[in-house]
C-alpha cells in the first residue's frame, strides 16, 4: 500500500475518478427511484438508502407505506430458496476439476484438487468469514433490486477469508466491452476514529484532529465521506511487486478534503456481482420485485381498502330516523329504547357496504403473481402432492430445473465463478494452498468448476427423468407381453451411480464398485450353496427311495 502524494498527476487522478463516480451516480438516478419504490413496498428497512449512498439515520420507523407484507415475506423466502439451490450450507456445492480432459484421469491431480476444494470449503465456512450471513443479503438484493455483490478479501488477521455484502445503494459499477463488470465505485461513511484505525497518518488533518480531540455530542458522531475506486490498471506491469504489478487498481479517497489516503491493488476482481435479469441496453439487473412492482402496489392498495371495509363491517354506520332525539349509544350489552316500533320493525339499522369476499379474492390473485415471480410457487408443488412415485418426483424436478435455469443459472458464471477465483487467489497469496503436482503445474494450473448444488442437479434431472420414463415403458411392455428382452437395453450399473449423484445421495451412504461386486459374489455363493443343499437333499431322497424299492423287491 502506498500513501498519497500531492503531485499534480495525483490531483488529476483524483479529479478524474471523483467525476467518474459522480457521473455513474447521476446516470443511475432513474433506476434508484425504482429501487426506492421497491424498498418502500417490499423491504421498508431499506427505504432512503438509495438517496444517501446506503446510509440513513439508524432505527427509523419506515413501514408507514406498507399495508401488506406479502412481498417482504416472498423476498425473504426467495433468498432462502436461492441459498438452498446455489450455496447450501451443509453441502460442498462445487468441485474443482482439471481443465485438460487428459488430466482428469490422473489420480494425483484429482486428489490435489479435491484437497484444495475441501480447504476452500473449510475457510469459507469459518465463523470469522461470515459467508452465510453475507450471501443471504446478496440473494435478498437479487430478489429485490436484481443486483447482489459480495466483497471477498483476506481476513484482517491475514489468516483466511472475509466476506461482505455491499448494499446496492453504496456501489456503482460499469462493464467492459464484453459485458463483464470490471469497475466499481463505492461511497461510504466512517467516523473519525474508525478512519484513523483504518488509514492512519494518510488521513487529512481535519479528520485526525477530530479523532484526537472528540467533543461528545458532536465530532464523536460525525461521519466523513469516503470513496473506494477499483478499476483495471492501464499501466499494469506483471513483473513489478508494488501496486502497479496488480491488474486492478484500488484507490481510497477522503471526499471532504479530496485526498488520496490509500493506493493498492488486487490480482483478481474483489467484488463479484450477480445480476438477476437485464433489460436491453442496461448495466444493472432487475429483480423479481421490480417485475411485479405494479402487483405489489395494487395488493397494498387492496389491503388498505379491505382494512377500511372490515372496519365498517365490524363498526358499522347506523341509519336512524331524524326525530330530534340523540342517536342511541351502541355498546356491548346495551339496551336501546325505541330501536323498534310496535310491530318489531327496526328503526335503527347499519349501512350496508358490501362483503369482504370480493376484496379477498382480488388480493389472492395478486399474491399468486408475486409468489410466482419470487419462485415460491415452484417449491410448493411437492408439499401439495406428497404422494408421488419416484418417476413423478424426477419429472417435477426436471420441470423446475427447466423453469429456473434461464434466470438463476447465470449466477454460477457471473457471481459464484468469479467468487471462487477470488477466494483461491487470496488463499494462494496467504500460502494456504498445498503445492500442486508437477504435471498440473506444467499445465498452467488450469482448472474448471463443476457445480454440484441442488440447482445443478435439477438441470441434470432431464437425463434421470428420461431414463425413468424409458424404464417404466420397458417394464410395462415386459409385464404385458412376458418378453423380458426390452430390459436388456438398460445398463443399471451405469445408471444407478448417476441417479444417486443427481438425487444428492451422500457418497458415504452408497457402495463402491468393489463393495457391489463383493455383495454380488456373496449372493451368488449363497445361491450356489442353497442349490447344493437342495441337490443334496434331492439325492438323499432319491437314495432312500431306491433303497426302499430294493428292500421291497427282496421281500
Amino acid at each position: 500500500m502506498v500513501a498519497a502524494t500531492n503531485q499534480p498527476e495525483a490531483d488529476r487522478l483524483l479529479s478524474f475518478h471523483i467525476q467518474r463516480a459522480e457521473g455513474l451516480r447521476n446516470d443511475r438516478g432513474i433506476f434508484e427511484s425504482h429501487c426506492e419504490e421497491v424498498a418502500a413496498y417490499a423491504m421498508p428497512m431499506h427505504r432512503n438508502t438509495f438517496l444517501s449512498h446506503g446510509w440513513t439515520m439508524p432505527y427509523q420507523k419506515k413501514t408507514d407505506k406498507q399495508f401488506d407484507p406479502t412481498a417482504t415475506i416472498a423476498a425473504l423466502r426467495f433468498a432462502a430458496v436461492m441459498e438452498s439451490l446455489l450455496t447450501p450450507q451443509a453441502q460442498t456445492w462445487h468441485r474443482l476439476v482439471p481443465h485438460d480432459p487428459m488430466l482428469k484421469q490422473n489420480r494425483q491431480v484429482r486428489e490435489y484438487l479435491e484437497r484444495v476444494n475441501d480447504l476452500l470449503y473449510r475457510y469459507r465456512n469459518r465463523p470469522a468469514a461470515n459467508f452465510v450471513a453475507q450471501m443471504q443479503l446478496v440473494y435478498l438484493g437479487l430478489g429485490l433490486y436484481g443486483n447482489g455483490s459480495i466483497f471477498v478479501d483476506s481476513h484482517e488477521s491475514g489468516d483466511g477469508l472475509r466476506y461482505r455484502n455491499i448494499h446496492l445503494g453504496e456501489i456503482y459499477f460499469s462493464e467492459d466491452h464484453q459485458g463483464r463488470i470490471d469497475t466499481f465505485y463505492r461511497f461510504f461513511k466512517m467516523r473519525a476514529q474508525e478512519a484513523v484505525d483504518r488509514y492512519g497518518d494518510a488521513l487529512p488533518d481535519s479528520i485526525k484532529k477530530a479523532a484526537a480531540n472528540p467533543i461528545m455530542g458532536k465530532d464523536e458522531y460525525v461521519k466523513y465521506d469516503f470513496l473506494h475506486c477499483v478499476f483495471p490498471r492501464s499501466d499494469y506491469d506483471p513483473v513489478r511487486l508494488d501496486a502497479k504489478g496488480m491488474p486492478y487498481a484500488s484507490l481510497h479517497i477522503a471526499l471532504n478534503d479530496r485526498k488520496l489516503v490509500r493506493e493498492s491493488g488486487y490480482r483478481s476482481f474483489p467484488c463479484p456481482i450477480g445480476r438477476y435479469m437485464q433489460a436491453p441496453g442496461e448495466i444493472y439487473g432487475r429483480g423479481p420485485a421490480m417485475l411485479v412492482l405494479p402487483g405489489i402496489k395494487v395488493l397494498n392498495e387492496e389491503k388498505k381498502a379491505l382494512i377500511k371495509q372490515a372496519h365498517r363491517a365490524l363498526d358499522p354506520v347506523l341509519l336512524v330516523h331524524d326525530d330530534g332525539v340523540l342517536p342511541p349509544t351502541v355498546r356491548s350489552g346495551a339496551t336501546i329504547s325505541g330501536g323498534v316500533n310496535a310491530d318489531g320493525r327496526p328503526l335503527v339499522q347499519p349501512l350496508l357496504t358490501g362483503t369482504l369476499a370480493a376484496g379477498e379474492n382480488a388480493m389472492e390473485l395478486e399474491r399468486q403473481a408475486i409468489n410466482d415471480a419470487f419462485l415460491i410457487s415452484l417449491f410448493q408443488i411437492l408439499l401439495k402432492t406428497p404422494q408421488m412415485t419416484a418417476t413423478e418426483v424426477m419429472e417435477r424436478m426436471r420441470e423446475k430445473g427447466m423453469l429456473i435455469s434461464p434466470t438463476v443459472g447465470r449466477q454460477n458464471t457471473e457471481l459464484l465463478g468469479p467468487m471462487i477465483e477470488r477466494e483461491l487467489e487470496v488463499l494462494s497469496m496467504q500460502g494456504k494452498l498445498p503445492p500442486p503436482p508437477p504435471i498440473f503445474q506444467q499445465a498452467g494450473l488450469a482448472y474448471a468448476v463443476e457445480y454440484d448444488s441442488p440447482m445443478s442437479r435439477m438441470q441434470r434431472a432431464e437425463n434421470a427423468s428420461g431414463f425413468m420414463r424409458s424404464l417404466d415403458t420397458a417394464i410395462n411392455f415386459a409385464r404385458e407381453t412376458g418378453d423380458m428382452s426390452a430390459l436388456d437395453w438398460f445398463n443399471i450399473d451405469v445408471a444407478m451411480p448417476a441417479l444417486q449423484d443427481i438425487n444428492g445421495a451422500p457418497v458415504s451412504w452408497t457402495s463402491t464398485p468393489e463393495q457391489v461386486a463383493a455383495k454380488r459374489q456373496a449372493r451368488a455363493e449363497a445361491q450356489q450353496q442353497k442349490q447344493a443343499v437342495e441337490n443334496a437333499a434331492g439325492i438323499s431322497n432319491a437314495m432312500e427311495t431306491v433303497g426302499s424299492l430294493a428292500k421291497t423287491s427282496q421281500e
